[in-house]
């Protein structure tokens, strides 16, 4: 199989945590055809990343939310402030889940497990749009 790689466009979102797999997956009809195999999933922002993460329940993602608010304040000595309180808490809290994902395909399959789903951490109140790239590779079925 040949390397596939596109870049998607997710709308945007309210500060907080969101599952993005179905957008995921719905951007690459290829997967199906790959035995086995790697997906990259890149996020190019600087206040935004992405994380594995609890596909079920919403209090997982409220949780996390709350962590990240309350271990990472808005009020605290920054210096980079030109873009608002929100900003550089963004910056610290992508740099501590990162931008990227490297999930194994299996079968035509995200080999993820039961419970797992992507996960976008958005950390400012308006981001606006935020893009993924998503490269997949592998062999064919």
């Amino acid at each position: 199989m040949a390397w596939v790689q596109r870049t998607i466009s997710l709308a945007p979102r309210p500060r907080g945590f969101h599952l993005v797999t179905d957008e995921v997956l719905g951007a690459l009809p290829e997967l199906s055809g790959v035995e086995v195999g790697l997906l990259h999933v890149f996020c190019r922002h600087t206040s935004a990343g992405l994380t594995l993460n609890e596909n079920a329940s919403p209090d997982v993602r409220r949780d996390l939310r709350t962590w990240f608010d309350g271990t990472i304040p808005e009020q605290y000595a920054w210096t980079h402030t030109l873009e608002g309180d929100d900003d550089m808490p963004a910056h610290v809290k992508t740099s501590l889940i990162g931008p990227d994902l490297t999930i194994p395909v299996s079968g035509g399959r995200l080999a993820l497990g039961t419970w797992q789903g992507i996960t976008l951490g958005e950390f400012r109140d308006r981001g606006g749009s935020r893009e993924l790239v998503l490269t997949l590779q592998g062999e064919g079925r």
